[in-house]
């Protein structure tokens, strides 16, 4: 899997984790109304859980975001310092890209 798509499936996944957290927000919300010391108790440690999820969700999008602002800073300091060998590789990359479609 190349490194795009691994960041792609990293964002999604972050997306559905952003999700369930928002899901399980509301329906801590809407149980609220049942006023059941039990029910109430398993809604304070489901709202500290969810407050935990969301701190290092947030930590791990961060630091996702930080590390591929690196990778973009570092191919664009090869690019601006190897023009040539970028353009070769990019053309080589074309070839392979060329040649893998020919062949369906």
């Amino acid at each position: 899997m190349d490194h795009s798509s691994t960041n792609a499936a990293k964002d999604l996944l972050i997306a559905d984790f952003w999700r369930v957290i928002t899901d399980a927000e509301a329906l801590i919300k809407a149980s609220a109304a049942d006023g059941s010391a039990d029910l109430a108790e398993v809604r304070a440690r489901a709202e500290e859980s969810l407050a935990r999820v969301k701190s290092r969700l947030g930590d791990a999008q961060a630091s996702l975001r930080a590390s591929g602002q690196e990778a973009v800073n570092a191919i664009h300091d090869y690019v601006q310092q190897n023009p040539w060998s970028a353009i070769g590789i990019a053309a080589g990359i074309g070839v392979l890209i060329g040649v893998l479609s020919g062949r369906r």
